[in-house]
């Protein structure tokens, strides 16, 4: 039988999307996408250590912790990629959640990734075709592999790196009810036979003039599931407009929700705006935007 030698730690970050065009409706069901990560500051921590079975422990009770833990679906792929003939070891994968949940942020594909990151170092598995487990797990788990910048397409598996977007600090404002994914795209769907108006939205004039140039040949900026989620949630819409009077080069809704995130050059100013939207029912978090190197540097199991 094989066992698990020690125990692993690693990171997994969040991500926004700065932009999110919905082309479509695919033969498999799934919508056609269009859409930039990036990959945020913003973490959640998991230990991996041995124990009899697979078990996890989460400190947030509304992670779950049962096999439908994107978690434990990495784990399964992962093995079962490896080749290994024997039963999957026993590991107790401890999860400590900073990622807001129903948010468009990423958190449970960020956590599977990291997972793939740290079993794979754990089972000394090589040569695992991790973007294709990843790609299997979820749409957007592949992007956690890398992090950084980067266009996904199809239904956001499929990515092609950027070159890295302006070091900016993030304010994330999180309101007090949540979005689920497959409700933001019936939403979408429905917005869209009613002819309703997309949402436009750009960068400052600052902020462009250190944008690389390829970025602007990225869909338009905005988000296709803003309007549609603002309509069923106004406050959406508020905290866009006043992370745009904080001062923000550019505010918009993460995903499908219901995080709406502002970009900031100056850290000063994006703390002074954070603390000035936090309310009872705002909570505010701050975080860098992290290149390629960075991702790459903070995700590394330990």
């Amino acid at each position: 039988m094989t066992r698990v030698a020690k125990s692993i730690r690693v990171r997994a970050f969040a991500k926004i999307n700065l932009t999110l065009r919905v082309l479509g409706v695919r033969t498999d069901g799934f919508h056609e996408l269009r859409t930039t990560f990036q990959a945020i500051g913003l973490h959640d921590t998991l230990t991996f250590a041995p124990a009899r079975e697979f078990a996890i422990e989460c400190d947030d009770p509304a992670c779950p912790c049962d096999q439908s833990n994107l978690v434990w679906k990495a784990a399964e792929e992962l093995w079962r990629a490896s080749g290994k003939t024997v039963r999957m070891p026993g590991v107790r994968a401890t999860i400590v959640k900073r990622i807001p949940a129903r948010a468009g942020l990423g958190g449970g594909s960020s956590d599977a990734a990291a997972a793939l990151r740290a079993l794979a170092a754990l089972w000394n598995v090589k040569n695992a075709p991790m973007a294709d487990i990843a790609a299997r797990i979820g749409a957007d788990a592949a992007f956690f592999l890398d992090g950084g910048t980067a266009l996904g397409v199809e239904r956001g598996e499929v990515l092609f790196p950027l070159a890295d977007f302006p070091r900016h600090w993030v304010v994330l404002a999180v309101p007090h009810f949540g979005v689920s994914t497959k409700d933001a795209y019936g939403w979408f769907d429905e917005h869209r036979t009613s002819g309703a108006e997309k949402p436009s939205g750009d960068f400052s004039a600052a902020t462009r003039r250190k944008i690389p140039r390829a970025f602007f040949s990225l869909p338009e900026m905005w988000n296709d599931l803003q309007a549609p989620v603002e309509a069923r949630h106004p406050e959406i819409a508020g905290i866009v407009a006043a992370l745009k009077e904080s001062g923000a080069a550019y505010a918009a809704m993460s995903g499908s929700g219901s995080a709406v995130f502002g970009l900031y050059e100056a850290r000063a100013r994006a703390e002074r705006a954070a603390k000035q939207l936090a309310s009872g029912s705002l909570r505010t978090l701050v975080a860098p935007t992290l290149g390629r190197r960075a991702f790459a540097a903070g995700s590394r199991p330990r």
